[in-house]
C-alpha cells in the first residue's frame, strides 16, 4: 500500500477532548498516556460523554507526570500524578480499582458533569487485560479503552462515510487515535492483519463498533442521526455497525506523523 500517518491523537481522560500530537511513543497497551485517567460518580461507575456530551469540551494534556484540564467555563487545572492516593473501587470491566487524584479535580469534574464526580487514575495497565470478545487475552494489557490499545481508520474511510451521511463528518466524532492517509480504498483497512505504523509493528483486533457518541457535535454538543444512520445502512453485521479497526501494538516504538503505513 502507499500509505502514511496523517493524525495522532491521545486521550488522556477518557471522553475528554483528544489531544493532537505531531507523535507519540507507543507501548504494547496503546499511546503513552492514553485514556489513563476517568471520570467516576459516588459508585465509582465511569462518566463518558455518552450522557455527559460536554465532557467533549474539556481537554487533558499532559504536564510532567499528571494532567492540566483545562475548559473555557472552568478555567485550567493541573492534576498532579497521584502515586500516592487513595485507591477507590470502580465498576470497570475487568479493572476493580483506581487511584483517586484529589478533592481539587473531583470538584472541577464535578462542575463539569453537573454532578459528584471524582477523577481517578489507572496506575498500571497490566491490571487490566483484554477481552478475547475483543480480539486479546487478558495477557495484553490495556488503559482505560473500552476495546482494544489502538483506533484506526483511513481519511478514504471517512470520506466514504461522509457521502453516505450527506455531510462532512469531523474526525474528532470518531475518536481515532491513528488515521492513515494516501492511495487507500475506502476501508482497506478491514483487511489489514497486521501492518506496520513507522517502526511500529501491529495485529488487527476487531472491527469498531460504533456508537452514539459518534451522533455527538463535539463544538456544539447537538445530537443527531448521522452517521450512524448511514452506518446502519451501509456497515452493519453481528448486531453492531462498524466503522475502522481496533489493532494491538506487537513492540514499542514512536510512531510519528508522516511515517509509512505497510503492511
Amino acid at each position: 500500500m502507499h500509505a502514511v500517518v496523517s493524525r495522532l491523537a491521545v486521550y488522556p481522560v477518557k471522553s475528554f477532548a483528544g489531544h493532537v500530537v505531531d507523535a507519540f511513543d507507543v507501548g504494547v497497551d496503546g499511546p503513552v498516556g492514553d485514556r489513563r485517567w476517568m471520570v467516576v460518580d459516588e459508585r465509582g461507575d465511569t462518566l463518558t460523554a455518552r450522557k455527559f456530551p460536554q465532557m467533549l469540551g474539556a481537554h487533558a494534556e499532559p504536564v510532567g507526570g499528571g494532567l492540566r484540564l483545562v475548559s473555557p467555563a472552568l478555567g485550567a487545572l493541573d492534576v498532579a500524578e497521584p502515586v500516592d492516593g487513595p485507591v477507590v473501587a470502580v465498576t470497570a470491566s475487568r479493572l476493580e480499582s483506581a487511584t483517586d487524584a484529589g478533592d481539587d479535580a473531583a470538584a472541577w469534574c464535578s462542575e463539569l458533569v453537573g454532578r459528584r464526580a471524582r477523577l481517578v487514575w489507572l496506575d498500571d495497565t497490566a491490571r487490566r487485560g483484554m477481552s478475547e470478545k475483543h480480539g486479546g487475552t487478558s495477557a495484553d494489557p490495556i488503559s482505560l479503552v473500552d476495546t482494544a490499545p489502538l483506533h484506526v481508520f483511513s481519511t478514504a474511510s471517512l470520506r466514504q462515510v461522509s457521502t453516505w451521511a450527506e455531510q462532512p463528518l469531523d474526525v474528532r466524532r470518531f475518536r481515532p487515535n491513528v488515521v492513515v492517509d494516501g492511495d487507500l480504498e475506502p476501508f482497506a483497512e478491514d483487511g489489514w492483519d497486521r501492518f506496520s505504523l513507522g517502526p511500529v509493528d501491529v495485529r488487527f483486533a476487531e472491527h469498531t463498533g460504533r456508537c452514539v457518541m459518534t451522533t455527538v457535535d463535539p463544538d456544539t454538543y447537538a445530537k443527531g442521526k448521522e452517521p450512524l444512520r448511514a452506518l446502519a445502512r451501509h456497515r452493519r453485521w453481528d448486531g453492531e455497525v462498524r466503522f475502522g479497526i481496533q489493532a494491538v501494538p506487537l513492540r514499542a516504538g514512536r510512531v510519528s506523523v508522516g511515517d509509512p503505513v505497510t503492511g
